[in-house]
């Protein structure tokens, strides 16, 4: 026989979280331990080491999460890799502030010294985002956590930049890039972030050559570069200036001439049809310069002030200083026409917030399009697969209008290029090893490339760098058992910085594509839809709602509202929802597990009409989350196990075992029906708690380890087998029949609240039926029928339907049945007709505003769709309860 068992009567999870991780982890669950199966695995998305956990953070690793468990549970060779950035730009950033706020600066410390702060930097946070994980519960292999400056990820770094030169897919020039004067460093064109910035279109005059009085007449936002300018620009077909082509303009504010040239970049319906063209300072005007062969002329130093290619008066100024005197010096010169107020996209690097400079300078490139032909070549062949499918249209764009990638950084923090240049004989070397002498001349006098690559140039590789490839000849355990990996879950804003770049790397240095299956997440905003954000203030802590509500609630809440290809809405309130639903699960578990109390285990037990409908809905269940978790629809798997458990089996299920449960008939036969019932009861538990471990993971554990050990075995649940589908278990008739009787239940239940009875008064209903149908099963079933809907007497009777009604009695019409309940014996009628009466005028004068407003053309052809819908629901749902009030009013009549 059987103890209680008891649970606390609060569910609180901070008892027993970080216990159960613990246990977890000490065990060696989270390893990939299966044997002979195929292997499931996930490479993180590695967060920058300088951070903490933000709320997407939480989103994606929550959701990885899930899958993780999923497919562990399904006793696949399961493996996620854990690791962190990193993240030049932001580290150095970082490190330089902690420097400054001590008096000191990298140029003081030295290059050697700056990188020993920083990795001294760098050990204190890395364990900072590894307690963070395992706080929201991530069940990842700690033992093969990496870092992308670790040796191993570092020498398939200079491997694959060596490769890249030597398949002239990596090369250096003079190229135009984007440059951020704060960090000092040149950035990827997806390294800016557009902003619509208020500004200015300033409309200036050049004098032409040799023409007094004659001027162009030319439009800028940004009138300082002009001091950069090398020529004008004209459409060839534009009659207006078809006689200035191949003649000189004066530079305003200079002794230079620069002449006017013919090209169909410009737009002749656009302004004047005049554009001036600064080719250092402008990525279309270096394209212009490129065709016609103009100067170049570079007007910035790297700190974004004015260089010596200007006049002495402007040398040393900031941007924002140049822009102020140029114009009063156009004012002064009268070549200023006019501003007006406009609103344009400015670039800004994503870093720091600085607005970019376009900046002619020496840097690395890969050379991507070779690249990008095999990536959408892999896509094509179906090698990839998005979910949703919507974001191929995203990769697709993006590949075939890429651009060639800027890979240096200049910057002391990171993968140092490895590419020295000879002091005696100039020539370059690209090496895998630190050459001890020049391989053209033999000198030994060589300096090393000061810049370091780019930080997404080692994420690029992760998916195999992280499982030990360091070459082409790679046979590392990891790399032939779990490359390529399964699956990428991320978010959709990182598919360029990222997502397309791996898939680019693994296909050019495995020939494979890294990952199978592409999941790409919604960001996650506040209820007004903005960007959570340190200067709105609307960030959420996800370790303080840990804290608060727990890291289950966290991660079902997420999982609940992550509908695939869409954003996330959430606030604080939100996580009440995921909270609400794991005190659910603990509540009812600790129900059935205080009431164990001198029960036995039964082998085999006969099965009840509710016993065969649950089971069948488990079993259903089961089958729809499987599929849901297959193809990343996680907010469907989670709906599926919320509307399960708290519906089917809590609402249900539960109630009606009490039926067997409450007996006070000390017989052996009540004894054995409670131990029939008990061992069922807890069968169901124990796969119910497997079927919403991925998305509850903890609280399930806690519950199913105290559950017997004759129902949960020996294992811990993270690593228990999930619920199969079987066909065999599959019932519609046990359904259908208890499906009937849930819509009886449900009818009187409504009926009950509606007329105010209450809860503890028992009333008497009669069931009328045809011959044949459910009224057998009904008649068998009656006790859980009064017991489920709170009746004292439940008369039933076979008849057809359309008999005269009961006196004092309200009717309700079912499927193949009508219901009278006596409503006269439980309340006070003429008092409900009153109710019902002021409720149904106040329903119907509703009704004419929703019909009103639907009539409307303006509101119809103005609202979004989504609202009209949304109007004509609740309509529909006005009209039918007017339809029940008048029914019941004609009933009391």
């Amino acid at each position: 026989m059987m103890k209680a068992i008891e649970l606390e009567k609060a569910y609180d999870p901070k008892t027993f979280e970080d216990r159960i991780y613990a246990l977890w982890k000490d065990n060696g669950c989270f390893k990939p331990t299966a044997e002979g199966s195929a292997p499931f695995t996930i490479v993180i998305p590695p967060p920058n080491v300088t951070g903490i956990l933000h709320l997407g953070h939480a989103l994606n690793n929550s959701l990885q999460d899930i899958v993780i468990r999923f497919h562990r549970m399904k006793g696949e060779k399961t493996l996620w890799v854990p690791g962190t950035d990193h993240a030049g730009i932001a580290t150095q950033n970082v490190v330089e502030k902690r420097l400054r706020s001590q008096g000191k600066n990298r140029r003081e410390l030295g290059r050697e010294k700056f990188v020993e702060e920083t990795w001294s930097f760098i050990n204190e946070h890395r364990t900072i985002i590894s307690n963070q994980l395992s706080r929201i519960g991530a069940s990842v292999d700690w033992s093969r956590e990496r870092f992308t400056l670790d040796e191993g990820l570092s020498r398939s770094v200079r491997d694959v930049f060596v490769t890249l030169y030597e398949r002239d897919l990596m090369y250096k020039g003079n190229y135009l890039v984007n440059w951020c004067p704060s960090c000092g460093t040149a950035l990827a064109d997806d390294e800016v972030e557009h902003e619509d910035t208020p500004g200015k279109m300033y409309h200036l005059r050049y004098p032409v050559a040799g023409s007094e009085g004659v001027f162009v007449e030319l439009a800028t936002t940004r009138p300082e570069t002009l001091l950069g300018d090398t020529a004008v620009a004209v459409h060839p077909e534009d009659e207006r200036y078809a006689h200035l082509i191949g003649k000189m303009v004066k530079l305003p504010l200079t002794d230079r001439e620069i002449p006017v040239v013919a090209d169909t970049y410009v737009d002749r319906a656009f302004g004047t049809g005049v554009v001036k063209i600064t080719p250092a300072h402008d990525p279309n005007d270096w394209e212009v310069a490129k065709r016609h062969d103009l100067q170049v002329i570079n007007i910035l130093t790297p700190d974004g002030k004015l260089n010596d290619e200007v006049p002495q008066k402007y040398r040393g100024l900031s941007v924002a200083e140049a822009r102020k005197i140029v114009l009063e010096d156009l004012v002064a010169g009268d070549y200023f026409i006019k501003d007006e107020k406009i609103t344009h996209a400015v670039g800004h690097c994503y870093r720091c917030h600085t607005v970019i400079e376009p900046f002619l300078s020496e840097q690395w490139f890969v050379r991507m399009k070779p690249l990008a032909e095999k990536a959408l070549t892999s896509w094509r062949n179906g090698e990839i697969v998005f979910y949703p499918k919507k974001w191929e249209n995203t990769y697709q764009r993006w590949l075939e209008n890429i651009r060639d990638w800027c890979v240096s950084r200049q910057l002391w923090w990171g993968h140092r290029i490895p590419a020295w240049t000879c002091k005696s004989c100039g020539k370059l070397t690209v090496a895998r090893e630190d050459p001890s002498c020049c391989p053209h001349c033999g000198s030994k006098e060589m300096d090393q490339d000061s810049d370091v690559l780019d930080t997404w140039f080692s994420s690029w590789l992760w998916p195999f760098s992280t499982l030990g490839w360091e070459n082409n000849s790679c046979t590392t355990p990891d790399y032939k058992t779990f490359y390529p990996t399964t699956a990428l879950i991320s978010a959709y804003d990182i598919i360029f910085f990222w997502v397309s770049r791996m898939i680019m790397a693994g296909l050019e240095f495995t020939g494979k594509a890294p990952f199978r299956d592409i999941c790409m997440h919604g960001l996650i905003r506040d209820k007004q839809g903005r960007k959570m954000s340190k200067s709105l203030g609307n960030g959420l802590d996800p370790l303080e709602l840990v804290d608060e509500f727990g890291a289950d609630a966290l991660k079902f809440t997420l999982a609940y509202m992550c509908a695939q290809g869409q954003d996330l809405l959430v606030d604080k309130e939100s996580f009440k929802m995921g909270s609400k639903f794991a005190n659910k699960v603990w509540n009812a578990s600790r129900y059935i597990l205080m009431n164990l109390e001198g029960r036995s285990l039964v082998v085999n037990p006969p099965l009840l009409p509710a016993d065969k409908w649950i089971i069948s809905r488990l079993n259903g269940a089961a089958k729809a989350m499987e599929e849901a978790f297959l193809s990343y629809r996680f907010n469907d798997a989670s709906s599926t196990a919320y509307e399960y458990f708290w519906n089917d089996f809590c609402d249900w299920y539960v109630e009606a075992t009490k039926l067997s449960m409450r007996s006070g008939d000390d017989s052996d036969q009540a004894a054995a029906e409670k131990d029939r019932a008990t061992t069922v009861l807890l069968t169901v538990l124990a796969e119910s708690l497997r079927l919403l471990h991925p998305l509850l993971p903890f609280v399930t554990e806690e519950i199913y380890s105290r559950l017997p050990l004759e129902i949960r075995g020996e294992s811990l649940l993270i690593t228990a087998p999930y619920p199969e589908y079987k066909k065999e278990k599959e019932d519609p008739e046990a359904e259908g029949d208890f499906g009937f009787l849930k819509d009886l239940v449900r009818m009187i239940r409504t009926l009950r609240s509606e007329c105010t009875v209450n809860p503890d008064k028992k009333i008497r209903v009669t069931v009328r039926m045809p011959s044949g149908g459910r009224i057998g099963f009904l008649k068998e079933n009656a006790a859980l029928v009064k017991l489920l809907a709170g009746l004292g007497e439940l008369e039933i009777a076979e008849a057809a339907a359309g008999g005269e009604k009961p006196a004092g009695s309200i009717g309700l019409a079912g499927a193949g049945f009508e219901a009278f309940v006596h409503i006269a014996e439980a309340v006070d009628t003429a008092a409900l007709k009153q109710k019902f009466a002021k409720e149904l005028e106040k329903d119907k004068k509703f009704i004419g505003g929703l019909e009103s407003k639907l009539a409307n053309e303006n509101f119809l052809k103005n609202a979004p769709p989504e609202l009209v819908e949304g109007e004509k629901r609740k309509l529909a749902d006005a009209l039918d309860r007017t339809g029940k009030l008048e029914s019941w009013l004609r009933d009391m009549a």
